[in-house]
């Protein structure tokens, strides 16, 4: 019962997380601008996740840490560090061929497309039981991502919706390498017999390699700390958390798990919306709402 209740804390833990971070980050904005470095925020996040996993593996797995670095074991984590590090580039590049209102809703793609992937390198099964609820995740996320919250003065100005072929190939590129990434994570996670701590150095330590490169490479018109402030700071550790959250998801679950807890998460992020915003939550809202309700009754609920 102690374990159930800490994995249900856990989890809700992290909805929240996913749930407050678009939030935090309009909280950051400085006259309508975002102060700080994509680049840097993520490097600090990778080095946070890295030093905590650190402090965890000396802490709880400190004896069997010389039996278990080798590269053999830590080499498996560079692909998942570059196939991360394309796609946050991929995101920038799409931009230019789809409008942001386009690029949330098709986004919503990965859920299916991290499912595939996860029922063919796992071989695993999937009922038509629960394939009909994770179907229901991504109208959801469609639903929540075309209108379920809106700033009246933006719905008064109206949005040009546009997305090039280019663009619908790139979107679908993106959702391959997302689902990809993930179930070749997880993959890796399940098969080495080696503690989660020291899996979690691995990937992070790559991850760390690429995207310090994404930094130097990248534009900087300010320095490496210029805009950060309190909000930018609860933004990295909550991450740096999440992240950690996360490769216990993987390991001990599945992405399927982590597909409902993103999808849960929307609602926290509308909640937040409403509250602190005063953002108008709409029909669309609700209605995700109630599809992501029978999608967790159809893929947990039902025996």
């Amino acid at each position: 019962m102690l374990r159930g209740a800490l994995w249900a804390l856990m989890l809700g833990v992290s909805v929240v997380i996913y749930g407050s971070h678009a939030p935090l980050i309009y909280l950051c904005r400085i006259d309508g601008r975002i102060p700080f470095s994509s680049s840097s925020v993520v490097l600090l996040i990778e080095f946070s996740k890295l030093m905590i996993s650190v402090v965890m593996l000396l802490l709880w797995d400190w004896r069997t840490v010389p039996l278990q670095v080798s590269w053999r074991l830590a080499i498996p984590y560079a692909l998942p560090a570059i196939l991360y590090g394309a796609n946050n580039n991929l995101v920038v590049h799409m931009q230019h061929f789809m409008d942001p209102s386009s690029f949330q809703v098709l986004s919503n793609l990965k859920i299916v497309s991290t499912a595939v992937m996860y029922s063919i390198f796992l071989r695993q099964n999937l009922s038509i039981r629960k394939w009909l609820a994770l179907s229901l995740l991504t109208v959801a996320g469609v639903f929540y991502s075309s209108g379920g919250i809106q700033d009246l003065e933006e719905q008064s100005a109206g949005t040009h919706l546009y997305i090039s072929l280019q663009g619908l190939l790139l979107m679908v590129i993106y959702c391959l390498i997302s689902g990809l990434a993930a179930v070749y994570t997880e993959v890796t996670l399940k098969t080495q017999k080696i503690p989660l701590n020291l899996q979690n150095i691995y990937l992070y330590s790559f991850g760390i390699i690429v995207n310090f490169l994404v930094h130097v490479t990248g534009s900087h018109s300010s320095g490496f700390l210029d805009g950060f402030s309190t909000w930018v700071s609860v933004i990295i550790i909550s991450q740096a958390l999440n992240g950690l959250i996360m490769s216990a998801v993987m390991k001990h679950s599945s992405n399927l798990t982590r597909l409902f807890i993103i999808s849960f998460s929307m609602l926290v992020n509308g909640l937040l919306s409403y509250l602190l915003f005063q953002l108008q939550l709409t029909f669309l809202f609700f209605f995700a709402v109630v599809l992501i309700g029978l999608a967790i009754y159809l893929f947990y609920g039902i025996k």
